[in-house]
């Protein structure tokens, strides 16, 4: 079944009780009991489990090829949840420009666990093995990784982790499983901020951890989200479920338009670089064009002249809505460094940019008329 066909389909059935074609929204907290005090339709209390995330979770687990799929309350839920499942003493190895958030979970919510990071060029595949310590156990992988667009080789390193007996967890929220499957990778995890492409309309939080088979950490994270009460609602997961449906379109068109915007801005004298694996200048683009269907609709670009040239240029956009997250309809901008404050490895004179589905002429007439005054 073709990816397009699983994200109508998967994890949604007609309604029994009245052949809606469309799922109701299980606002119950509590299920009755079997007379002889079981559950017999399999759901008891809703933090546990409910129809509406339990579908959501078949589906993901459908469109990853994973074997199973665990709905959180957003993204960083997730990286909460693995991380806990740690050891005091473990050492995590993770990309030099991962998720901000990733640092402050690692280096703030769990500053007095224990856990040994080293942030490291995952690009640098040879390095990685030098980079690894006997008590090395979670390589978190990022690609392409925010803000910079660097490309993973997932199937390089899901290698090197396997023959150290490291667990991979590949955070895919750039991508979406549109374009890039790391499972078929060998990964072992993948994970989403399920906010941004999965849901796409900028109107629900959520996360999804993914396996390929069973494993201790993903089994540790079942239990931080079914009694540490990290669960998205059902009405959250309807929502996202209902984004899925149009995901494949969605992520095609932002793509095309996001093509279109960085061969625009690496063309544009105002523009110092262009981070975007579907340039060909792109250290990663050919590990792109391999590993993903399609390059994505994120990008960022460098301005020339510094930090307050490149917050000049994202306050003369007129279309592009100056914001935080991505993957949704609308094109957003945001100076990145600012997001991230002080402790930001980002450079100072770079925007990022989610690319909506506006008509692209549309979004280059926005940037060049704001790239103008910088000329």
């Amino acid at each position: 079944m073709k990816i397009e066909t699983r994200a109508v389909h998967a994890g949604r059935h007609t309604d029994p009780a009245t052949g809606a074609v469309t799922a109701p929204i299980h606002l119950s907290t509590t299920f009755e009991r079997g007379a002889d005090g079981e559950y017999p339709r399999g759901f008891s209390y809703s933090r546990e489990d409910n129809p509406n995330r339990h579908s959501l979770e078949q589906c993901l687990a459908s469109l990853e090829g994973g074997k199973e799929a665990l709905a959180f309350s957003s993204g960083l839920a997730v990286v909460t949840a693995v991380v806990q499942g740690l050891e005091p003493g473990d050492h995590i190895l993770a990309p030099d420009d991962v998720y901000w958030g990733l640092r402050k979970v690692i280096g703030e919510v769990f500053a007095k666990s224990g856990l040994e990071t080293t942030y490291f060029d995952m690009t640098d595949v040879a390095g990685l093995r030098a980079a690894i310590r006997p008590n090395t156990r979670l390589l978190w992988l990022e690609t392409p990784s925010n803000p910079l667009l660097k490309i993973t080789n997932l199937a390089a390193l899901a290698e090197i982790a396997r023959k150290a007996n490291i667990v991979t967890v590949c955070d895919s929220t750039f991508a979406s499983p549109i374009l890039q499957r790391p499972l078929e990778w060998d990964i072992d995890m993948v994970m989403h901020s399920t906010t941004k492409y999965i849901s796409g309309h900028s109107d629900v939080v959520g996360g999804a951890l993914i396996t390929k088979f069973d494993n201790y950490l993903f089994e540790r994270a079942r239990k931080a989200q079914k009694y540490g009460g990290s669960v998205p609602s059902p009405f959250d997961c309807w929502l996202t479920m209902r984004g899925i449906e149009t995901l494949p379109y969605r992520v095609r068109a932002q793509c095309e338009n996001a093509l279109k915007i960085a061969t625009f801005l690496s063309g544009h004298p105002s523009i110092e670089a262009v981070h975007y694996p579907g340039l060909p200048t792109h250290p990663g683009h050919a590990l792109a064009a391999n590993q993903m269907s399609a390059f994505g609709g994120m990008l960022s670009a460098r301005v020339r002249g510094g930090r307050e040239e490149a917050m000049a240029t994202a306050a003369r956009t007129q279309l592009f809505i100056r914001a935080t997250s991505l993957g949704g309809a609308h094109s957003l901008i945001e100076h990145r460094a600012s997001v991230e404050g002080p402790q930001s490895r980002t450079p100072q004179n770079l925007l990022r940019m989610s690319i909506g589905l506006e008509n692209a002429e549309d979004l280059i007439a926005d940037l060049e008329q704001a790239l103008r005054a910088d000329s």
